[in-house]
């Protein structure tokens, strides 16, 4: 169904029990983020902040389960969705001829031409209240984490248009309140609204933009989505809500908004200014993007519903709420990508843990060799696919949400000297772990079965699990080895996890320690990481590792440094990042008030725990 305004959503996320509204005072610096981080991580409700010193309510957590993300898209489910949207790319793209073939296609295509957005005349509701003398400070725009930047608006749909194709393009990029009229733009040089802003810049123009926040939620979720450039996000959003999106033209700026969305920004960014430092900013890899040059936007007027909610999020380390929304692209995009690899892919799904670019699981119906290998490739060269760092290939029979069950196929089928593919790449512009920004190593595993063809080179290692190879990884006398997890061998998987102390000389201890080893993986963590949280050591690897410069082999043992880069002997050449936590101060006056918020038995900051991972420092480690 469409929502007319958060307001209505609000109310429908109220009468099915998925709101809790909190009327205590609560600041939107620092307070809001640490309430939110708890509950989100326990799977809770969404959150409405009432009372935050604004005259406008904060909705947070809005896609923060499965439920509430299906809601916004107006569908019972993520596959109800996803399944509609395949079934329209297979007839649009003509599966079949003939007549009857086109006259049965005319229902499939009416409901596209009904979901492209319409522009009319007047003004919208989102334009009921304008604001004469535009003063973002109006906003509830919160302070996130402690070694922030300043305020930042989280959910912004940002408006742009090429000057010469007249392209239209709504997506989302941070922005950073500079003071009443002036923000950062945050978008990274791979997005379109970067383009948009480089061909600006070549024909001396000044550039307009309308940021909108809010109206039907399913807008928020179409801006976030990876649409092909040139095609209109408004179009995803009118098919998703069963109704075209109406279009207003903006009061200041030759842009056109949706009529219904709570708040519009209006301003310009002119290519001709010097960029100004924006950030840091706690982001979605659970580390903080650090501070860099970006685009100023300058306001030229603030217009609202009368009922406006302000919309936010926050990321950080994962999982958030984020990762829904990334579980609702999955289901929606998973026959175009199909389509892109001519129907190689059944499946993929991208964990949590991997932030959405570190790894991608991906399923195949294998028939011939060197499928798994070809897939692998095609990925890497495939969209916003390209960014990813880590892919694996399984059979079709896999289940990609059972992690254990991965990694055991992995170790049973690949060979990693034939079935690793390791090159480089463009890389998501922040991955910290590469030592060159945007650009550094990937990997693929074909974990398929092989056939025939593909075991000419295979090794015949194995793993010496005997109780005696167990008790010696358990002892821990060296000054550089200070924990070792070693677990998952007995679950038949080849793994060992051994923290580190690089104060010390840690290889000899390494080398004593796999003298009796054969076979195994061992993946060198910090010694600040809880082993034992498999959850959070993995998301380590994956955040911290480079496979070009991390992966090495020793005898039949494969070494992989997921290290953090932050000690004097890296000799990295770039800025390595601290992790995103709440500091204690905020943890205890939050600590304080939760009786006062009523939402029942305390939740313990996940910040305390993951407060161990952080080193000397602010947003970036010093050395």
């Amino acid at each position: 169904m469409p929502y007319k305004g958060l307001n209505e959503f609000v109310k429908t996320l109220d009468a099915k029990g998925q709101l809790h509204r909190i009327d205590t005072y609560v600041n939107p610096e620092l307070e809001i983020t640490e309430i939110t981080d708890r509950v989100s991580k326990a799977g809770g409700k969404a959150l409405l902040f009432e009372n935050n010193g604004t005259d406008f309510p904060v909705l947070i957590n809005m896609f923060g389960s499965v439920e509430r993300m299906s809601m916004a898209i107006g569908r019972d489910n993520l596959e109800e969705a996803g399944k509609e949207l395949e079934q329209i790319y297979r007839k649009a793209g003509g599966e079949s001829k003939g007549l009857w073939s086109k006259i049965k296609l005319l229902p499939y295509l009416s409901k596209l031409i009904v979901s492209i957005p319409k522009r009319r005349k007047g003004r919208g509701t989102c334009q009921n209240i304008v604001i004469q003398n535009p003063d973002l400070d109006l906003l509830p725009v919160l302070k996130c984490w402690p070694y922030d930047g300043g305020r930042f608006i989280t959910l912004p749909i940002v408006h742009t248009r090429h000057p010469l194709s007249g392209e239209v393009n709504a997506g989302m990029y941070r922005m950073q309140i500079f003071d009443k009229q002036t923000t950062g733009m945050h978008w990274h040089r791979h997005k379109t609204g970067a383009n948009h802003y480089n061909e600006y810049k070549k024909l001396g123009k000044i550039m307009p933009v309308a940021v909108c926040l809010g109206g039907d939620p399913v807008y928020t979720y179409s801006a976030s989505a990876p649409m092909p450039e040139g095609m209109d996000e408004y179009m995803l959003a009118g098919y998703l809500r069963r109704k075209r999106v109406n279009m207003v033209k903006c009061l200041t700026q030759d842009l056109w908004v949706p009529e219904d969305v709570d708040f519009v920004i209006e301003g310009y960014v002119d290519p001709s200014e010097d960029l100004i430092w924006e950030g840091p900013f706690g982001d979605h890899t659970g580390f903080y993007s650090l501070a860099d040059w970006y685009p100023r936007f300058h306001v030229t007027a603030i217009t609202h519903r009368k009922d406006a909610v302000y919309p936010a999020t926050i990321v950080g380390v994962p999982p958030q709420e984020d990762a829904v929304i990334g579980l609702a692209t999955e289901r929606l995009f998973l026959y175009p990508v199909k389509l892109a690899l001519q129907q190689d892919i059944v499946d993929f799904h991208l964990p949590a843990a991997g932030v959405a670019h570190n790894l991608v699981l991906v399923k195949i119906d294998k028939s011939y060799p060197g499928q798994g290998i070809k897939v692998i490739n095609a990925l890497f060269g495939a969209g916003q696919m390209m960014f990813s760092k880590f892919i694996i290939v399984l059979d079709i029979d896999s289940d990609l949400l059972d992690y254990k069950d991965v990694a055991r196929r992995v170790f049973e089928n690949c060979d990693f000297r034939t079935d690793m593919l390791i090159q480089k790449g463009p890389l998501d512009i922040l991955d910290h772990s590469s030592d060159t920004f945007s650009f550094g190593g990937k990997m693929g595993l074909d974990a398929t079965t092989k056939h025939i063809e593909e075991t000419g080179a295979r090794e015949n290692d194995t793993i010496q699990n005997d109780p005696q190879f167990n008790s010696s990884l358990k002892i821990n006398n060296g000054k550089a080895i200070k924990s070792i997890n070693s677990d998952l061998i007995n679950q038949n998987i080849p793994v060992v996890f051994v923290g580190i102390d690089k104060d010390f000389k840690w290889e000899p201890e390494l080398e004593s320690l796999l003298a009796e080893a054969n076979g195994i993986t061992v993946f060198l963590l910090d010694a600040k990481v809880d082993l034992s949280d498999l959850y959070i050591s993995v998301w380590q690897i994956l955040s911290n590792t480079d496979p070009v410069r991390d992966i090495n082999r020793k005898g039949s043992n494969i070494i992989i440094n997921s290290t953090s880069k932050s000690h004097a002997s890296d000799n990295f050449p770039r800025s390595w990042p601290n992790v995103v936590v709440s500091d204690s101060e905020i943890i205890d006056k939050i600590d304080s008030l939760w009786d006062k918020l009523d939402l029942g038995d305390k939740i313990t900051s996940p910040s305390i725990k993951l407060s161990n991972l952080l080193f000397r420092g602010d947003a970036e480690v010093s050395i």
